[in-house]
C-alpha cells in the first residue's frame, strides 16, 4: 500500500498537476491518502513528486492513521472496535478497501511536530520531496 502526503500547496502549479491532485483525493497542505500499489496510482505519484511525499506504509502504522484520524462516510469518528488486526492485513493485502468498510481513505494530518528535518525544497536523500520507502511511517507519526 502506498501512502501519499501532500507538502507543498496551491500556488503556481500546473492544471495537469492541479487535476492529478484532485485524482489523488490531495486538496489541501498535510492531506494524506492512501492507494492501492497500481502502475497508474504510482505514475501519478512520481508525477506529483515534486509537491508530495510518500512510500509504502507498514500495517502498525496504518492502524495509528485509521484510529487517531480516520473518519467514517457522514463526519463521525471511527469507533476503535471497527479497527483489528486482521482488517488492517487485509486492507495492507489488497483483499479488503477502506470503502467497503465505510472508511474514508483520506485524512487530515497536522504539521509534523518539531518541525520538518530535512528541507522540503529537495528530493529524498537530502529532503523530504519524493519517494520516501519506509522513512514515511516515522514521517507520518510526527503529524498523528
Amino acid at each position: 500500500m502506498f501512502v501519499a502526503i501532500r507538502i507543498k500547496g496551491r500556488i503556481d502549479i500546473s492544471y495537469k498537476n492541479k487535476t492529478t491532485f484532485e485524482l489523488l483525493k490531495l486538496r489541501r497542505k498535510f492531506a494524506c491518502a492512501i492507494y492501492s500499489e497500481t502502475k497508474e496510482i504510482e505514475g501519478m505519484l512520481k508525477r506529483v513528486e515534486n509537491y508530495i511525499a510518500y512510500g509504502k506504509i507498514d500495517e502498525k502504522t496504518l492502524k495509528e492513521l485509521i484510529i487517531k484520524r480516520g473518519r467514517l462516510t457522514g463526519n463521525k469518528k471511527v469507533d476503535e472496535k471497527l479497527i483489528n488486526d486482521k482488517l488492517i492485513k487485509d486492507v495492507t493485502d489488497g483483499k479488503v478497501k477502506l470503502e467497503e468498510k465505510n472508511i474514508k481513505p483520506f485524512f487530515r494530518l497536522n504539521p509534523p511536530r518539531g518541525g520538518f528535518k530535512k528541507s522540503t525544497k529537495k528530493m529524498f536523500p537530502n529532503g523530504i520531496l519524493g519517494n520516501n520507502k519506509e522513512k514515511i511511517n516515522e514521517f507520518i507519526i510526527t503529524m498523528l
